[in-house]
């Protein structure tokens, strides 16, 4: 409801105006605060979870720099926070459901109990995991299946679990389950896995984790916790069930952006931004894993933040000259 006009008597008090609000608190929004907030710009941070995103579910990152041996995904969150908080940037745990842009040009972002107004918005909403969409999948997640083997590893400690996926975070969080589990199946579609090489080679080194390929998982069944899961060579057709306590998914993600209208976006629900992290709506920007971009890492959520926060600047010196 981006294109929406309203009025509100509210929005000639400037004191409740925010320069920016920043929607989400991964790294992309926290970067952007951390420069917005350097700016001087008044800055809100709304995020209806916790910070970090999926960077913070992340056992190990080892591709930000700076960090010779890595560094916990939290730990990164939580260092990020605490510098946006040190710049101005204020935070607040709200659920954004729908943002609406006034005749005066001012944004209304609608949470569940409140409104807030500003001057521009950053959307950084990050991205969520798929599901397989399979029977007794809802059923079944927490009591058994989950997307975190960071926040869940410990309740499989000695018992067999299941990592379906082929790429990095697949990988990754599969070799980290081997240190609680007593076996980790590592399920993947195709006959070679997508992650980078030097992950694969610790993998296929990692005692404790075998994996099965050209496979696909077709149905899970249990009484109150997940017990088995039914298997389908997608080769030969042929299917069998594998006993599992556990079935961590790792199958790609979805955009959320839903709450958004207005807003172009690609087939998938991706903004479709510029350079400058410019949406098609003046005034309001993209950042980071909710935006169409050919890589979705850390590193370049930062970045995106980075330049989205300038883009903010340049907006409302224009608005105000």
């Amino acid at each position: 409801m981006i294109n929406l006009h309203i009025s509100t008597s509210s929005s000639e008090n400037t004191t409740d105006i925010y320069d920016v609000i920043i929607v989400g608190s991964g790294p992309a929004g926290m970067t952007a605060a951390i420069y917005t907030g350097r700016s001087l710009l008044k800055t809100l941070l709304l995020e209806k979870i916790g910070s970090g995103g999926q960077a913070a579910l992340t056992e190990l990152i080892e591709n930000y720099p700076g960090f010779p041996h890595g560094i916990n995904g939290y730990e990164l969150s939580q260092r990020m926070e605490e510098q946006a908080k040190n710049f101005g940037a204020s935070f607040e745990y709200a659920d954004v459901q729908k943002i609406t842009r006034d005749d005066q040009g001012l944004f209304h972002v609608h949470t569940e109990s409140r409104e807030f107004l500003s001057k521009t918005v950053i959307i950084a909403t990050g991205a969520s995991p798929k599901k397989l969409g399979i029977p007794n999948e809802e059923k079944f997640i927490g009591r058994g299946i989950s997307f975190c083997a960071t926040c869940d590893a410990s309740f499989y400690r000695d018992k067999v679990v299941a990592v379906i996926g082929g790429g990095d975070s697949a990988v990754e969080e599969g070799m980290y389950l081997t240190k609680f589990a007593k076996k980790v199946y590592l399920i993947h579609r195709r006959d070679q896995l997508r992650a980078a090489k030097i992950v694969q080679e610790r993998a296929f080194k990692t005692p404790g984790m075998e994996f099965i390929w050209n496979t696909i998982v077709e149905e899970v069944k249990g009484e109150n916790f997940l017990e088995a899961i039914k298997l389908k060579n997608v080769k030969t057709g042929e299917t069998s069930w594998l006993e599992v306590n556990g079935m961590f998914l790792y199958i790609g993600l979805y955009p959320n952006t839903s709450f958004l209208e207005g807003v172009n976006c690609d087939e998938q629900g991706y903004i479709l931004t510029d350079e400058m992290m410019r949406t098609n709506i003046p005034g309001l920007f993209a950042a980071g894993d909710c935006r169409h971009t050919p890589l979705r890492q850390v590193i370049t959520a930062a970045s995106d933040g980075a330049i989205a926060a300038y883009a903010v600047e340049k907006y409302l010196e224009e608005i105000k000259g």
